[in-house]
């Protein structure tokens, strides 16, 4: 199952900005979605800012994600403080307003604040929940600017069941068949 996250550029699905719950407003459709359509627990797997999602699906629902998969995930970086506020009001925001004339670039910025404005680890849960997760993680690093490897390992470092593929896994090519080999090995296994 793919989730079609509400208002993201080049999706289908719009919304109402939750401006003082972003991340929730996101994991209520989420959740919302499974119970839709009927699956209690699952697995769940997710590419750059599906790594602080999958952090808020476990802290708010975590009886439910039987082992997660994070994915090149989305984290701040020191030296990059702002990165996601201003990539994100530079173009999600007013690619948004254009599609939806009911939204205003005040209402984005509200809401970005609000979703980065504790710009530090992960952006949805801190260090000391991290450590108390139980759930099986396998985290796939990536090095760029919005998906900072340091913070990768220290989730890997403090999650007790957690597990970490080859890095880099991309690069060389040849290198990608181990690592999906890896995702559904540790999927299959958690089952």
């Amino acid at each position: 199952i793919s989730f079609d996250l509400r208002n993201a550029t080049g999706r289908e699905s719009t919304g109402p900005l939750e401006i003082d719950r972003p991340w929730d407003s996101h994991t209520d459709d989420q959740l919302g979605l499974m119970d839709h359509l009927g699956i209690d627990k699952f697995l769940v797997m997710g590419f750059c800012i599906g790594g602080p999602f999958i952090w808020n699906l476990l802290k708010r629902a975590p009886e439910r994600v039987i082992a997660a998969v994070l994915a090149q995930p989305s984290g701040s970086r020191p030296e990059a403080r702002g990165l996601f506020y201003n990539n994100n009001m530079n173009n999600w925001a007013p690619n948004l307003c254009a599609r939806q004339p009911g939204v205003t670039m005040d209402q984005c910025e509200k809401f970005l604040k609000n979703m980065y404005g504790n710009d530090d680890f992960v952006f949805t849960v801190s260090r000391d929940f991290v450590k108390t997760v139980q759930t099986p993680l396998l985290v796939m690093p990536d090095d760029v600017p919005a998906h900072p490897y340091a913070v990768a390992m220290e989730t890997v470092m403090l999650a007790p069941n957690s597990e970490v593929t080859m890095f880099p896994w991309k690069e060389p090519k040849e290198r990608v068949p181990i690592a999906v080999r890896q995702v559904r090995s540790f999927l299959r296994a958690h089952r």
